[in-house]
């Protein structure tokens, strides 16, 4: 069954964000999908705050990913899929080092590479509603 939530606020993320994580303990790859200007990358440095990262965190748009660190020195991954012309060139970038290291991966556009996804893989939608600035986030 999955978890619906909606939130009109940027503080109304955090909460989500820590449902998330908590509802999945056990994992560690996230695929958010959503269309542009839906606030993916916002939930995602909700989630970050969350997991303590210190590092600033932003869209990885030209770089495809970013590493961020947390408070107990562990690596998150933050990847932006938005600009690969083929899910080859994840095959390019090694994503199976990040994939299976055991450090959380949280993607944008995952859309693009779907083949490449583990079976564990937790979805994460997030819809502006046509009305408001009010979004639903399921998983």
């Amino acid at each position: 069954m999955p978890e619906i939530y909606t939130c009109q606020t940027l503080e109304g993320l955090k909460p989500i964000a820590e449902a998330l994580i908590e509802f999945h303990k056990d994992k560690r790859i996230f695929a958010f999908h959503g269309e542009m200007g839906a606030g993916k990358t916002t939930f995602i440095k909700s989630i970050c705050e969350y997991l303590k990262v210190t590092d600033t965190v932003s869209s990885p748009t030209y770089a495809i990913v970013n590493e961020y660190f947390t408070e107990n020195s562990e690596s998150v991954f933050h990847f932006d899929l938005y600009r690969l012309k083929s899910w080859t060139e994840m095959l390019e970038i090694g994503y199976e080092d990040y994939f299976f290291s055991g450090n959380y991966c949280l993607l944008e556009w995952p859309e693009k590479i779907v083949n490449l996804l583990p079976e564990e893989t937790v979805h994460v939608s997030i819809v502006v509603s046509a009305d408001s600035e009010e979004r639903t986030i399921t998983f």
